[in-house]
C-alpha cells in the first residue's frame, strides 16, 4: 500500500549522499582497493564485512500483523490522555464499531493479502506484478513442469521422515545411504530413525484422467503424452509443452502460448462441456459413450490424457471463503473435474490445485506442491512485464471442437442445471480459533485429539447426536500405502461430549481426567492406523474380496450399523504444509460437514464446508463454545456457559 504525505508532514533527511534528482549512484571496481595516490580517495573506517549484507535478509522474521482487537485498544489508550470524557466515549463508540463492522471485514482482507504475499510484509508495497495472471501461470506451469522431469528421471529427492533431521536430513547421510543396496535400505535407515515414504502415486501425478464407467471407474494414465491442457472460457486448447525427446519446450514458448490463449476472446460455448465432469457418474459414462460415438475421440483423448489441466479464470478472488468457492467448485465450466489435477490461476493470480483423489493421497499432493511453490518464487522462469518471443503461436496452440447432437445438448444442460443447484445448497466459511498446539502441548494434550472432541461436542450440542466421524491418515509408510481411516468417536468422546453438557454434575478432576483419556486413547487410533492396524481398509478389501471370489456378501456387510458407521457426518483432516495458506474439502456425505484444519502455535484455522440444510454459521459458534469449554478446564478454571 503506498503511503501519502499529508499536509505540514515533516521531513527527516538523514546522512543524504547529495545526489542531483533523477540520477543514481554508481560504485564500480574493487571497493577495498587502497586508491590513495591514485587520483582517487580512500575510505575512512569503511572495513568490509566478512558476512555478507544480505545474509541475513531471507531468514528475517515476517512482520505480524496485530489482532484488530489488540489494535483498538491500544488506539484507545493512546486517546484517553488526549479528550474529554465526553469526548473519549464518543471515540470508544466510532472504535467500537468500527472493530465490530467494516473493520473486521477490512482486517480479514489484510490477512489474506498477506497470506498471498510472503516475499514482503503487510505495510509494504505488494509486488503485485509478480501475481499477474500470465506471469505466474507460465512460472507455476514451468515448475510443475520441472518436476515431472525431476520424477521420470529419478532425480526427485525421495520423500522421507527425519525423526531428528538436525543428525541427519545431511550430505553425509545421503552420501552413506546411496550406497546402501535397496533390498534393505530401508531397514538401515530405521536403524537411524529415517523412514522414507512410498512415492508411487507420483506415477499417476500426471497424464491421469478418471474415466467414468458403469457402477465403477477406471483410471487412465498416457505417460507418452506431452501437451498441456488449458481452459479458458469454457473453452479448450492444448499444446506440447514437452519435445519428442521428453525435455520441455523454451520458456518463451510457454509464455507465448499462454498470452495467445489468454488474449483469445472467445466467448462462453453454448453448451460448455466441462459441466458433465460434475453429473452423477453413470449418467456421465452414458454421455460420454455418446461423445465417442458422435465423432470426438480424438479431442476427447487429448483432454483426458493431458500431462494437466490448467485452468485460467477471468474471476477476481473477494476474500477467504471467496477464494475457497472459486478453488473447490468454481463456475462449473472452467474446470475438468475428472483429471487428476487442475491448476487454477485467477485473474488476480490467486493459484490453487483441486485433485481428484481417486489416483492418490493429499500427503503426495501437499509434497508436490510444497516443490513448486517454492521453485516457482524463488526459480523465476519469466519475469514481471516481460514480453513474449515473436513467435507465430497460433500455430502452436491448438482449440478443441467437440461434435454434440441433441442428446448431448440436453444432457448438458441437465449437468449445468444439477450443478447450479448443488452451489446453491453449499457454504464454506473459514474460522481461527486463538489457542494453538503449544498450549495444548504444555498442557500434556493431543492438539488432534482435542480439535477431534470439540467436532463431537459441537454436533451433540446442535443436534443431540453422537455420530460417526471420519479422519483419514496416511500409510505412505509402507510400499503402496495410500490411506487409513482414524475414527474419532470413542465411548471416550462420547462420555465426555456428554459430560461438557452439563459440567456442573461433574468436578474439574473428573473433566479435566475425562480429556486426558480422550487423548491417550486417539492417540492410540493414531499409532494404530498409521502403523496398518486400522480396521476400515482391511474390512474393505474383504467385502471387495467376498464380492469378486464368492459372488456374495457376509451379513457383516448388510448389517445397518455397517451403514451407520460409514455414514461419517464429520469429514476432517489435518492439513500441514509451510508453503500452504488454507485448503478445503467436500462433505463425504450429502448431510454432513467437511472440515480442513491448520493447527499453528498459537492458533487453530478451520475451513469448514456444508452441503446440507445444516446452518454453517450454528455450527461454527457451537464449535468455538467447545474448544473454549476444553480450554478452560486445562486451565483449571470454571466453565460458565
Amino acid at each position: 500500500m503506498a503511503l501519502s504525505r499529508g499536509p505540514g508532514q515533516l521531513r527527516f533527511v538523514l546522512g543524504r549522499l547529495g545526489r542531483p534528482p533523477g540520477r543514481s549512484l554508481i560504485v564500480t571496481g574493487d571497493i577495498s582497493r587502497d586508491t590513495e595516490g591514485k587520483g582517487g580517495s580512500k575510505d575512512v573506517g569503511l572495513v568490509p564485512s566478512i558476512v555478507p549484507t544480505l545474509h541475513y535478509q531471507d531468514s528475517l522474521p515476517r512482520l505480524p500483523i496485530p489482532r484488530l482487537e489488540d489494535t483498538i485498544t491500544r488506539y484507545l489508550r493512546a486517546q484517553k490522555p488526549l479528550l474529554t470524557e465526553d469526548q473519549f466515549r464518543r471515540t470508544v463508540k466510532f472504535a467500537r464499531d468500527f472493530q465490530h463492522g467494516l473493520g473486521r471485514e477490512l482486517h480479514d482482507m489484510l490477512v489474506f493479502q498477506d497470506q498471498h504475499n510472503q516475499h514482503t510484509s503487510y505495510i509494504s508495497d505488494p509486488k503485485a506484478e509478480c501475481n499477474d495472471q500470465l506471469t505466474r501461470a507460465t512460472n507455476v506451469t514451468i515448475s510443475i513442469i520441472r518436476f515431472l522431469r525431476a520424477f521420470r528421471t529419478h532425480t526427485l529427492e525421495p520423500e522421507v521422515l527425519h525423526l531428528y533431521p538436525e543428525k541427519t536430513d545431511t550430505e553425509f547421510f545421503k552420501n552413506f545411504i546411496r550406497w546402501i543396496p535397496k533390498s534393505y535400505v530401508c531397514q538401515m535407515a530405521a536403524m537411524f530413525n529415517v523412514y522414507p515414504m512410498d512415492m508411487s502415486q507420483n506415477f499417476r501425478l500426471f497424464s491421469t484422467s478418471r474415466l467414468p464407467k458403469f457402477a465403477r471407474d477406471t483410471l487412465l494414465t498416457d505417460e507418452r503424452a506431452k501437451h498441456l491442457l488449458v481452459l479458458r472460457n469454457g473453452n479448450f486448447y492444448i499444446f506440447n509443452i514437452l519435445q519428442s525427446n521428453g525435455t520441455m519446450i523454451q520458456t518463451s514458448e510457454i509464455h507465448s502460448n499462454l498470452k495467445y490463449i489468454l488474449s483469445d476472446k472467445s466467448p462462453l460455448p453454448d453448451f460448455p462441456l466441462a459441466y458433465l465432469t460434475t453429473e452423477k457418474r453413470d449418467t456421465w459414462a452414458q454421455l460420454r459413450q455418446e461423445l465417442l460415438a458422435n465423432g470426438n475421440q480424438e479431442a476427447l483423448k487429448k483432454v483426458e490424457t493431458a500431462i494437466f489441466s490448467l485452468c485460467l479464470d477471468d474471476l477476481v478472488v473477494q476474500d477467504i471463503d471467496h477464494f475457497s468457492q472459486i478453488m473447490l467448485y468454481g463456475n462449473g465450466h472452467n474446470r475438468w473435474f475428472d483429471k487428476s489435477f487442475n491448476l487454477i490461476l485467477t485473474k488476480d493470480g490467486s493459484a490453487a490445485i483441486n485433485f481428484e483423489h481417486s489416483w492418490g493421497d493429499v500427503m503426495t499432493v501437499l509434497r508436490f506442491m510444497k516443490e513448486v511453490f517454492q521453485d516457482s518464487t524463488v526459480a523465476h522462469a519469466v519475469q514481471p512485464d516481460e514480453d513474449s518471443v515473436a513467435m507465430d503461436a497460433s500455430s502452436a496452440v491448438k482449440k478443441l471442437q467437440f461434435h454434440l447432437n441433441d442428446s448431448l445438448r440436453v444432457g448438458i444442460t441437465n449437468a449445468r442445471a444439477n450443478y447450479d443447484a448443488a452451489v446453491r445448497a453449499f457454504s464454506v466459511k473459514l474460522v481461527q480459533f486463538k489457542e494453538g498446539k503449544y498450549f495444548l502441548k504444555k498442557e500434556g494434550v493431543s492438539p488432534d485429539a482435542m480439535i477431534q472432541l470439540a467436532f463431537q461436542m459441537a454436533f451433540l450440542g446442535l443436534y443431540g447426536q453422537v455420530v460417526p466421524s471420519y479422519e483419514p491418515c496416511s500409510t505412505a509408510a509402507f510400499k503402496h500405502g495410500r490411506t487409513e481411516v482414524i475414527r474419532p468417536t470413542s465411548i471416550h468422546t462420547k462420555k465426555c461430549s456428554l459430560a461438557f453438557q452439563e459440567p456442573s454434575k461433574h468436578s474439574m478432576a473428573e473433566l479435566k481426567d475425562m480429556l486426558y483419556k480422550c487423548s491417550t486413547y486417539h492417540v492410540q487410533l493414531i499409532k494404530e492406523a498409521t502403523g496398518g492396524q486400522g480396521f476400515d481398509r482391511h474390512l474393505l478389501a474383504l467385502q471387495i474380496l467376498a464380492d469378486t471370489e464368492k459372488g456374495c456378501l457376509p451379513n457383516i456387510f448388510f448389517d445397518s450399523a455397517y451403514n451407520q458407521l460409514n455414514h461419517s457426518f464429520i469429514f476432517s483432516r489435518h492439513l500441514f504444509n509451510p508453503t500452504l495458506n488454507f485448503g478445503a474439502c467436500m462433505p463425504i456425505v450429502p448431510d454432513g460437514f467437511g472440515i480442513a484444519y491448520f493447527v499453528q502455535d498459537d492458533s487453530i484455522t478451520f475451513n469448514i464446508t456444508s452441503c446440507s440444510d445444516y446452518n454453517l454459521q450454528d455450527f461454527i459458534r457451537s464449535l468455538k463454545m467447545s474448544l473454549e469449554k476444553i480450554v478452560v478446564v486445562l486451565k483449571g478454571e470454571p466453565i460458565t456457559h
